[in-house]
C-alpha cells in the first residue's frame, strides 16, 4: 500500500443514495456497477482516500417514530418535496450488524470496489458508530450484554427513565444511544463501555472491518471515552468503568495486524487533542468550520497558531453529510474562499460528494432519494482549478508557516479580514491569501525569502495571472495586497 502524503484528501459518498445514477431500467445498481471512470477520475483530481458512507446492513423495515416524526418530516419536505415512505430506508448509524448490505452488493461488492480504487492508488475507509446499534439489532438476542440496561423493578415501576430505555420483545430494558446534550436517538441500542465485554466485543469488530477496508471514521468518538461515558450514564446504572481507555486499546490490537489502518474521528467538545493522544490519526476540525462560517478571522487566526503535531492531523472540511451544504451554510463566494482556506492547511483535506458541483440541498440520511440539483458551472470551475495546486509537491511535503498581514497604511483597518500563510520547500515557495469578508481588502505582506535576485515573478496559480515584484518591497515594507470581496490569491514565488 502507497504511504500516504503529509496532507491527503478524503472524499464522501453517500453510498445508498450515489449508486442510484448507475441504476439500469431494470437493476437497481450495486457497488459491482461502478465504472472504472469514476474512480480514475477522483485520482486525477487528486483524492487519496474514498469514505463510503452507509455500507453496513440496518433493519430496512424497523422504521421508528424517529425516522418518521414531525421534526424528520419536515427536513424531508425541505431537502426532497415529493418525498413518499418508501424512500425512508432509515439511517445507517442504526447499523443491525457489520456485513455489507446484501442490497449493495454484499462482501464481495465490497472487496470488487477494494480492488477498483486499489489499481488508481486510493484506499477504502468505512463507518464505524462505536456507540451504538439499530435498536432492532438481532446482537440484543444473541450478545444482549455488550448493551446498556437495567431492570424492571415491580416495587418501584418509575426507577428508570422511559425517555432512556426501551423495552425488548424479550423483556429485558436497554437503553437508547444518546449524545448527553440532545434527547436520545430512539432508533438505538446504547453499548456498554463499562462492560469488558463489550470492549471485547467491538474489539473484534474493528478487527473484521479492518480486513476489508484501508481505515474507518468513527462516528462521534468522544462519546467512548471513559469520563463523557461515566458522566453520561452513571447516573442511570451501576458501573464501573476500566483503567484502560477503549480507543487507546482497540487501534493498539488492529493496528498490531494492520499498521497502516486508519482511524479518523468524528470528534467534538475539544476532545480532539485527547482522542489523537489515544490514538486516532485524523479527528475533525469543526471548530474552524464554525469559526469560518460565522466569519470570525481574528478566531481562525488564533486557532491556527495551535501545536503543529495537532494540526497536522485535523481534518478540514466545510461540509458533510451532517453539516449543510457549504453554498447554502456560506453563501456562495464564502464558501469557495472557505474551501481555499481548508485545502492548504495542514492535515487532511475532506471533500463531500456534490460540493465540487455546488449542490445546495443536505440530505437527511434516513432517505434513500436526492432532489435534482443542476450544476453549479462556476463552482465546478473553481474547483477544477483549485484542486491540481493542493497536490502540488509544496503543499504536500513542505513547510507551512502562518504570516501575519498589517495594516497597508495607517488608518487600514480592513488587513484584519485577510487571512495568510507559506509553503516552503527546497525548489518552491507558495503562499495563499483569502479575503475572508464581503468588503474590498487591503494589507501588507512581508514574506520571507532566500533569493538572491532583485525582482521576483509571481504566479497567481488560482487566477491565471502573473506580477513582477521587487524583493525589497517583499521583504521590506511588504508586498501590497487588494483582494475583492471573498477572493484569494495563492501565489507560487520565483526569481
Amino acid at each position: 500500500m502507497q504511504t500516504l502524503p503529509a496532507n491527503p484528501a478524503l472524499y464522501e459518498i453517500n453510498t445508498r443514495v450515489w449508486l442510484r445514477q448507475f441504476d439500469s431500467t431494470d437493476k437497481r445498481a450495486t457497488l459491482h456497477d461502478i465504472p472504472d471512470a469514476f474512480w480514475s477520475d477522483l485520482h486525477d483530481k487528486g483524492m487519496h482516500i474514498v469514505w463510503l458512507m452507509g455500507v453496513w446492513q440496518i433493519n430496512a423495515g424497523a422504521l421508528y417514530e424517529n425516522d418518521l416524526s414531525a421534526e424528520l418530516r419536515t427536513g424531508y419536505d425541505e431537502a426532497l418535496p415529493d418525498w413518499s415512505d418508501e424512500d425512508v430506508i432509515g439511517s445507517p448509524y442504526a447499523i443491525d450488524e457489520y456485513v455489507v448490505a446484501d442490497d449493495l452488493g454484499g462482501r464481495e461488492g465490497l472487496a470488487h470496489v477494494r480492488k477498483q480504487l486499489a489499481r488508481y492508488k486510493l484506499r477504502l475507509m468505512l463507518d464505524f458508530v462505536p456507540n451504538h446499534f439499530s435498536r432492532a439489532t438481532r446482537l440484543l438476542t444473541s450478545h444482549p450484554d455488550v448493551f446498556v440496561s437495567t431492570k424492571h423493578d415491580s416495587e418501584h415501576p418509575d426507577s428508570f427513565n422511559p425517555e432512556l430505555f426501551f423495552t425488548h420483545e424479550t423483556g429485558s430494558l436497554f437503553a437508547h444511544g444518546r449524545d448527553p446534550f440532545f434527547a436520545p436517538w430512539w432508533d438505538t441500542v446504547q453499548v456498554n463501555y463499562a462492560s469488558a465485554i463489550a470492549r471485547d466485543y467491538m474489539t473484534a469488530v474493528l478487527q473484521e472491518i479492518a480486513s476489508q477496508c484501508d481505515g474507518v471514521r468513527c462516528d462521534m468518538a468522544m462519546l467512548d471515552m471513559n469520563d463523557i461515558f461515566q458522566r453520561t450514564w452513571s447516573s442511570q446504572v451501576v458501573m464501573e468503568m476500566p483503567q484502560s481507555e477503549f480507543w487507546v486499546d482497540a487501534i493498539a490490537v488492529v493496528k498490531d495486524t494492520h499498521p497502516k489502518f486508519l482511524f479518523m474521528a468524528e470528534a467534538y467538545w475539544d476532545k480532539e487533542w485527547d482522542l489523537q493522544q489515544q490514538g486516532f490519526d485524523y479527528t475533525y476540525d469543526k471548530r474552524l468550520t464554525d469559526r469560518l462560517e460565522s466569519g470570525d478571522v481574528a478566531g481562525v487566526a488564533g486557532h491556527l497558531h495551535a501545536n503543529a503535531d495537532y494540526q497536522s492531523r485535523s481534518v478540514r472540511f466545510i461540509e458533510n453529510h451532517d453539516e449543510p451544504r457549504a453554498v447554502k451554510a456560506f453563501g456562495r463566494e464564502a464558501s469557495l474562499a472557505a474551501a481555499v482556506i481548508v485545502s492548504t492547511l495542514p492535515g487532511m483535506h475532506f471533500f463531500h460528494d456534490g460540493q465540487w458541483q455546488g449542490k445546495a440541498v443536505r440530505l437527511p440520511v434516513q432517505l434513500g432519494r436526492e432532489p435534482v440539483e443542476a450544476t453549479d458551472e462556476g463552482v465546478t470551475a473553481f474547483y477544477d482549478d483549485l484542486l491540481p495546486i493542493i497536490n502540488l509537491p509544496v503543499f504536500q511535503h513542505g513547510q507551512w508557516t502562518l504570516l501575519s498581514p498589517a495594516s497597508a497604511w495607517p488608518s487600514n483597518e480592513l488587513h484584519g479580514n485577510i487571512l495568510a500563510w507559506q509553503w516552503q520547500d527546497a525548489t518552491t515557495q507558495a503562499v495563499v491569501i483569502v479575503n475572508m469578508s464581503g468588503d474590498k481588502a487591503q494589507c501588507r505582506l512581508v514574506l520571507p525569502s532566500d533569493i538572491r535576485t532583485q525582482e521576483l515573478l509571481i504566479n497567481d496559480v488560482l487566477n491565471g495571472t502573473q506580477y513582477r515584484r521587487a524583493v525589497e518591497e517583499i521583504t521590506g515594507d511588504g508586498l501590497y495586497i487588494e483582494l475583492g470581496a471573498w477572493r484569494s490569491h495563492v501565489f507560487l514565488i520565483g526569481g
